[in-house]
């Protein structure tokens, strides 16, 4: 058989191992509190898993298994090196980082989000970035305050 049809485990492997870097914004690395344990608790993890995946005999499979977990330990280091904690605001007056703030849309919905830093964003979970568009709008703003236009229009009715 030709060596040219042969299957060579560690070039697969290599490409495999070789993965792109998590994107890092360009924002300022805001966090609360919060946040900036949760992110050392990440970096505490994946450094877990890179030592268990350094244990496996097999070298590709080594590779294999410790290509995410080293990705990962590189972007919660960076993380944690450049987070700027933000503390919690000593006002409710006006919408600012930390801020957890009830609005309405024109369509008549209400939400509430508390405004975080980026890695610790998560919709699902009432908070947003402190860059997305919602926050943007609603920062600097008082209850009352109307913010955005058209279809994008949110009145705030509660600041904590």
């Amino acid at each position: 058989m030709s060596v040219a049809f042969a299957k060579d485990d560690s070039a697969e492997t290599a490409a495999e191992t070789h993965l792109p870097e998590r994107p890092v914004s360009q924002h300022p690395n805001r966090v609360t509190e919060a946040g900036l344990r949760a992110l050392e608790v990440q970096l505490q993890q994946a450094r877990a898993a890179c030592d268990a995946a350094s244990a496996i005999e097999d070298i590709n499979e080594r590779r294999r298994q410790m290509a995410n977990p080293l990705r990962d330990a590189r972007y919660f280091a960076a993380r944690v090196h450049t987070a700027e904690v933000v503390p919690a605001p000593v006002s409710n007056a006006s919408v600012s980082f930390g801020s957890t703030v009830t609005f309405s849309r024109i369509d008549g919905r209400v939400q509430t989000y508390r405004i975080v830093g980026e890695d610790e964003a998560d919709p699902k979970a009432g908070s947003i970035s402190y860059v997305s568009p919602v926050a943007r709008l609603l920062t600097g703003k008082a209850v009352g305050d109307v913010a955005g236009s058209g279809d994008q229009e949110l009145e705030i009715i509660a600041i904590a």
